[in-house]
């Protein structure tokens, strides 16, 4: 699976090296503030595994994000399957999580940008989501940066009755017409 490159970032596969910085970042509540729980080391070092794992399943995956100036690990984003029992399973899903250092910079941006013209150049997706909590403004301007649109609204099942966080949104985006014009920029 090669690089991706980006002005500022390289997304790549996991190292062994990735793991502390990574458990840090979810462990970190303010990074886990639209999640239920920070994640133990373990429960991070077996999502990490996940992530890369998936390059070998579907030749895409979620990325290792690296500062290409530093070298330091920022976060990941990339692709995955949607959850089960959300609008829009069975299809792919555009995500990003960085470290707190490296909000505000437009990175998240950068790099979902180009996850999403691998997706659709190399994969040969024909629409990417992506889902939040409804309250989580941030990443939601991060999906309409990207070009997508809102599709719908819905109760996530993994999240417990009379969470803030249980109503999600849904995003979704195509490779072509109003919202692939949009990717481009």
């Amino acid at each position: 699976m090669p690089e991706l490159l980006t002005e500022r970032l390289v997304l790549r596969r996991w190292r062994a090296e990735d793991r502390g910085p990574f458990a840090a970042m979810n462990g970190n509540a303010a990074v886990m503030e639209f999640f239920p729980a920070p994640l133990s080391r373990a429960q991070s070092d077996d999502l990490a595994e996940r992530a890369d794992g998936l390059f070998e399943t579907l030749g895409y995956g979620l990325w290792a994000l690296e500062l290409r100036e530093t070298g330091e690990f920022a976060g990941f984003t990339g692709l995955a399957p949607m959850p089960e029992g959300v609008p829009g399973a069975g299809g792919v899903e555009v995500g990003w999580r960085l470290a707190q250092p490296f909000w505000g910079r437009g990175l998240a941006t950068e790099a979902a940008r180009a996850a999403l013209r691998f997706g659709f150049e190399n994969a040969g997706l024909s629409e990417v989501n992506s889902i939040t909590a409804v309250i989580n403004v941030r990443s939601r301007a991060v999906m309409e940066r990207l070009g997508m649109r809102e599709a719908d609204r819905f109760e996530h099942p993994r999240v417990p009755e009379g969470s803030p966080l249980r109503l999600h949104v849904r995003y979704t985006i195509r490779p072509e017409g109003e919202f692939g014009s949009q990717m481009q920029k």
